[in-house]
């Protein structure tokens, strides 16, 4: 029980934290060009501006902040919650369907550009899987669902490392890293990038096995999660992603959603620790 208590805790925290920053850095960003790419995917340009887009989708964060944090202590609201992040994650999502978020020079799907940070609204619609927790699919259901965007980011983000302009995307970041920064004395900039890769790629398919076989599961885990807790440091060591002004910038606020990976990863522990309990 203290463990399940503890679950829940952490993921109330870790979406109350991505849902403040996004709430607020999304008003004070004001002019955003993926709400505005949004309003434009679904014809809405003509009814409401883009300032009443944005302050829309930073008032929708931030309600979605409130019932995180009254989950903390009220399980009653983790359906509201649930609910509304449906409608958080699919809104973003099916503008995938846009050929604006494929890199053209690249042939363009599944060469994904802009589309990267649209991906990782599929983290957010299992997490409302899990909030609600439909009685047709089971917690080993569950578990996999949650398994997924982790494999997809990993797969498809990692997979794009092989690639130039991933490789040239990714250098400033890297620079300024103190965690990976080093890479850069001994490879060159698409080795490093290729290595970033390859290791994304072996996650998934150790955390795939672990979750299958159930066997070290807190191990592959934590492993999993080091990429998403190296990526939050980026807040910290590069120049472009804070800022006074808007709290986060655009970028700022392209890392902080891998927040919701580590709610997935903490999601998979929970439910694989209670059908552990349960045997």
């Amino acid at each position: 029980m203290k463990n399940l208590i503890s679950h829940q805790k952490a993921i109330f925290i870790l979406l109350l934290i991505s849902f403040v920053l996004m709430g607020l850095s999304t008003y004070l960003i004001g002019e955003h060009k993926s709400i505005n790419f949004a309003s434009d995917f679904y014809s809405l340009n003509g009814l409401f501006s883009n300032t009443l887009a944005v302050l829309f989708t930073a008032i929708a964060f931030l309600v979605c902040a409130v019932l995180s944090f009254a989950g903390l202590n009220n399980q009653k609201v983790t359906l509201w919650l649930g609910y509304l992040l449906i409608l958080m994650s699919l809104v973003p999502l099916f503008t995938l369907l846009s050929d604006k978020v494929w890199i053209a020079s690249l042939g363009g799907f599944p060469a994904i550009g802009s589309g990267q940070g649209i991906i990782k609204y599929f983290a957010l619609f299992t997490i409302s899987l899990y909030l609600i927790k439909p009685k047709k699919i089971s917690k080993q259901q569950l578990i996999w669902l949650n398994f997924l965007p982790v494999a997809l980011v990993y797969i498809w983000i990692g997979g794009m490392k092989f690639t130039l302009i991933e490789a040239q995307g990714i250098e400033a970041l890297v620079k300024s890293s103190f965690l990976m920064s080093w890479l850069y004395h001994f490879f060159d900039l698409q080795m490093t990038s290729n290595l970033i890769g390859l290791y994304d790629l072996m996650i998934t398919l150790l955390l795939a096995i672990s979750l299958y076989t159930k066997r070290y599961m807190a191990v592959t885990l934590v492993v999993a999660s080091t990429v998403f807790l190296v990526t939050q440091s980026f807040l910290f060591t590069y120049s472009g992603s804070l800022s006074a002004a808007t709290v986060l910038t655009g970028t700022g606020q392209f890392i902080i959603k891998d927040l919701w990976f580590i709610v997935n990863l903490i999601v998979i522990h929970q439910l694989s620790s209670e059908l552990k309990y349960q045997k």
